[in-house]
């Protein structure tokens, strides 16, 4: 069944809905789109999902200066949200002693932009090679092949706030390789994200005929339609989060109450996926 999975984007310690293609390393920068900031601290939404048993939503800390904030969100309500951003193996058991159900992985995969199995090894093993307490991040940018098969298009995995190229593709061979390292997938598509533009409706296909573990997409919803077209695309296979079109994040496309809804309709309170 794919439900709503929540999110709580964290940057330089205040919850915020960002465009996340303009997101840099550079403070100084003016390239920052930035869609919503909310007056409500971390807290405050780890304590709304909990009231709606929106479990398996993901913290993401975009930069330094969101520790504490991320921290707080975790022991509002420890044991059921994942916490991603800035991971790696010296850390990992850090956060889940801290209430992480599960920590995310993404940047510290790639060494210079090269994916490292030795990397991944270590970080599964700072987690006593618990594969369950890993999601491994494949946020990705599409690009166009030079030649190849009928379909030009193939998504790129991208680190650094999605601003660097890695020399991983998103494909059923990456995915298979990955998969017995982890117990689930969140897959932002960059060029997608904070646009409420549309999702990237072939990549939904796509990672529910080469995903066998839950996988979550993140990046252009818009509506509360979007939650079916997830569904009917992916066969109820991959989980969608929606954040700059909800109404507690500003936004005028998806009413909280109506997400709230849909995960109900999908299984009651029990809709929460291993």
């Amino acid at each position: 069944m794919t439900i709503f999975r929540p999110c709580i984007d964290l940057h330089e310690g205040q919850v915020k809905q960002i465009v996340g293609g303009t997101l840099t390393d550079n403070r100084e920068s003016t390239s920052l789109r930035t869609n919503h900031i909310s007056k409500h601290s971390a807290g405050h939404f780890a304590s709304l999902y909990q009231t709606h048993n929106l479990r398996g939503g993901h913290v993401i800390m975009l930069g330094p200066g969101n520790e504490f904030a991320a921290t707080q969100a975790l022991q509002t309500w420890p044991g059921a949200l994942q916490i991603g951003g800035g991971i790696n193996d010296s850390n990992a058991a850090e956060w889940l002693a801290k209430g992480a159900e599960k920590i995310i992985i993404t940047s510290y995969l790639f060494a210079n932009a090269q994916f490292s199995l030795d990397r991944l090894e270590q970080v599964l093993s700072a987690v006593d090679n618990n594969r369950h307490k890993l999601v491994i991040d494949l946020s990705c940018r599409r690009q166009q092949q030079q030649q190849g098969p009928q379909d030009p298009s193939q998504w790129i995995v991208a680190m650094n706030k999605w601003q660097t190229l890695t020399d991983m593709v998103v494909d059923a061979d990456s995915i298979r390789l990955l998969e017995p390292y982890c117990s689930e997938f969140l897959i932002h598509a960059a060029d997608n994200e904070g646009l409420q533009g549309g999702i990237d409706e072939q990549l939904v296909q796509r990672l529910s005929e080469w995903c066998s573990i839950p996988v979550t997409y993140a990046g252009g919803a818009r509506s509360l339609e979007d939650l079916e077209l997830v569904r009917r695309l992916s066969n109820g296979r991959v989980d969608l989060t929606i954040g700059s079109a909800l109404d507690v994040f500003g936004g005028d496309g998806v009413r909280f109450s109506d997400v709230v809804a849909w995960n109900q309709t999908q299984g009651g309170d029990e809709v929460v996926k291993p």
